[in-house]
């Protein structure tokens, strides 16, 4: 092979990109503008030369019908001597007229050029004829446009204009617009491989990116420059729901091993009571006894189920349709009611502020669910290892936000292990000694992003504050708009 010749593979795959490139979107987008943007140049083009055309045609018919006037007044004033003697004098001029005047039987009296005069001519009118100049071979043929005028005598003087002026007028306009068209196919094709180039190649980013996400490599992400354009947002929003599926999927694997983790504890206790009462249990009590400690168990593990089914409805999203503008107070308050007693008996002081007007849009048995886990916290967690304490409930809006809090002076949750307790499973009571199964905070922040909003667990002084922070219903302030208590199930 020659050097510096292209080889037929790289001529194939040439063609094969220009081929695939041929079959994008953008390209034939760019390729129907520039169908549409040529077709209108060329109306616009072909309406000009038609105008041009039409005016310089006019602007001819007007001077020929302005001499004829000239001439037909020598003619009323001098006679046929006096027109021919004009017509011969302005023959003679350069650029000037063609002029012909014939007698009844056809022969030329005067003129300065041969025109081939048709039958039809005869008659009075616009035609076009052929002509030469008399010193100019008969091959020779030019084109004029010429008026025929009959004399009371009879005789008819032909008056015309050559039309080369015309013509090259005219071969100059089809140039010009041929040339235009030319010019926007070219720049319109540059354009359209240009535009598809670019589009091309940040689509076969997005196919790469994608595919080695297919292949199983979740950090993968999709490619933005600088531009803020519509790819760069699109690839954005992308990226973030990768990045969502990716704590999704990492969430699913921490579940599994939790659950693999923390179910086997209470499963083996359920195994070996069973085993034991079956070999051991030799009256109807103990039997009963062994019974009861398997439905306690059985209990547990369901409680665990149902609380890992509600957070899973949360984080999916199903529930956030039936979010509705609900009043908060009311839920609050009712619940700081039914908790009152079991702090008083904790051995804690109880206190409650609750605004009014507090409307967010919301799922009532989460939002429930949500405030009765942190009130369970605080009873479980808030007591001072010397005994005592105290628990506030507080409801108040703020910037455009309703802060929910339950505060405690119990021993707290070090700043740096905060992130950490809103995990399934995970308890800082490493004995399990209190009783709990590590789903509750897991639970509220799940509802929480439902809801568009957060759980924050913030420093007491002593003991933690646990706000849940719900986005405020907008123009629905201070309407009572959910009635009745709210009592959810507690244990998670």
């Amino acid at each position: 092979m020659a050097p510096g010749l292209p080889s037929a593979g790289s001529e194939r795959g040439w063609l094969a990109g220009l081929g695939r490139m041929a079959r994008t979107t953008a390209f034939k987008l760019s390729a129907f503008y520039l169908l549409i943007f040529a077709l209108f140049s060329g109306i616009i083009l072909g309406y000009i030369a038609w105008n041009t055309r039409r005016l310089l045609d006019a602007q001819i018919t007007e001077t020929i019908e302005t001499e004829i006037n000239a001439l037909a007044e020598q003619y009323r004033q001098g006679g046929l001597r006096r027109l021919v003697a004009v017509i011969e004098r302005r023959g003679r001029q350069s650029g000037s007229f063609l002029y012909l005047l014939v007698d009844a039987r056809g022969d030329a009296m005067t003129g300065n050029a041969i025109l081939r005069v048709p039958a039809q001519s005869v008659s009075p009118g616009w035609s076009e004829l052929r002509y030469n100049w008399p010193d100019e071979a008969e091959e020779v043929a030019r084109r004029a446009k010429v008026r025929t005028f009959i004399l009371p005598s009879g005789l008819r003087l032909f008056v015309g204009r050559d039309l080369e002026e015309q013509d090259r007028l005219r071969v100059t306009i089809r140039r010009a617009r041929g040339f235009s068209l030319l010019l926007v196919v070219l720049m319109g094709g540059f354009g359209a491989w240009f535009v598809t180039r670019r589009v091309l190649s940040r689509v076969e980013g997005v196919a790469t990116t994608s595919a080695a996400i297919m292949a199983g490599n979740l950090a993968e992400r999709l490619p933005v420059t600088s531009t803020n354009d519509e790819f760069d947002r699109l690839a954005l929003h992308l990226n973030a729901m990768l990045d969502r599926i990716g704590e999704l999927m990492t969430g699913l694997r921490d579940l599994s091993d939790n659950v693999a983790h923390d179910l086997r504890t209470p499963l083996t206790r359920l195994r070996n009571g069973a085993e034991d009462a079956l070999r051991k249990a030799e009256t109807l009590e103990e039997a009963k006894a062994a019974l009861e400690r398997a439905i306690e168990e059985s209990d547990n593990l369901l409680r665990i189920f149902d609380a890992l089914q509600m957070i899973a409805r949360a984080e999916s999203g199903n529930l956030a349709t039936s979010l509705k503008p609900l009043n908060l107070e009311e839920i609050v308050a009712s619940l700081a009611e039914l908790y009152e007693p079991l702090a008083e008996e904790a051995g804690l002081a109880f206190e409650t502020k609750i605004e009014t007007g507090l409307v967010a849009k919301a799922n009532r048995e989460l939002i429930g669910q949500a405030i009765s886990n942190l009130i369970d916290n605080a009873l479980k967690y808030g007591l001072k290892p010397e005994g005592g304490g105290s628990l506030a409930i507080s409801a108040e809006k703020s910037g455009g936000q309703i802060r929910i809090a339950v505060a405690d002076r119990g021993e707290g949750i070090p700043e740096d292990k905060r992130q950490a307790v809103v995990e399934r499973f995970v308890r800082l009571d490493s004995s399990r000694a209190k009783p709990g199964l590590g789903l509750g905070l897991s639970l509220v922040a799940a509802i929480a992003r439902l809801h568009g909003g957060e759980l924050r667990l913030e420093d007491n002084a002593t003991g933690l504050k646990a706000v849940l922070v719900l986005p405020e219903a907008a123009g629905s302030a201070g309407r009572s708009l959910a009635q009745g208590p709210a009592l959810p199930e507690k244990g998670a």
